[in-house]
């Protein structure tokens, strides 16, 4: 749904064509999404029709690309301990082979 809205905007009804789920579960979805403020929704007439927010999924994007950050550098430092960890055993391996 969010891919589709990347495109512009559209109805409700316009959103349930790819999917094979009801209106009133494309409509719940949607609900969510404007409660998230990632989706603005207005009403044109008898239609409702969505538009994607792209701040509020920029907001998301940095947040997540923090999160990322922070667990590559931990996953780096972690191997490091590791390798040296294996460095030493091997060390202690050899030592212990004479």
């Amino acid at each position: 749904m969010i891919e589709r809205l990347s495109h512009g905007p559209a109805t409700v009804h316009g959103l349930t064509e790819p999917f094979a789920l009801s209106q009133q579960m494309i409509s719940k979805h949607v609900a969510y999404l404007v409660r998230a403020r990632i989706v603005r929704k207005t009403r044109r007439g008898r239609e409702s029709v969505c538009t994607l927010r792209p701040e509020a999924i920029r907001k998301v994007s940095d947040w997540a690309g923090y999160y990322r950050r922070f667990w590559e550098e931990s996953f780096d430092k972690l191997d490091g301990v590791v390798n040296q960890m294996k460095k030493e055993r091997e060390a202690e391996d050899d030592k212990n082979s004479e």
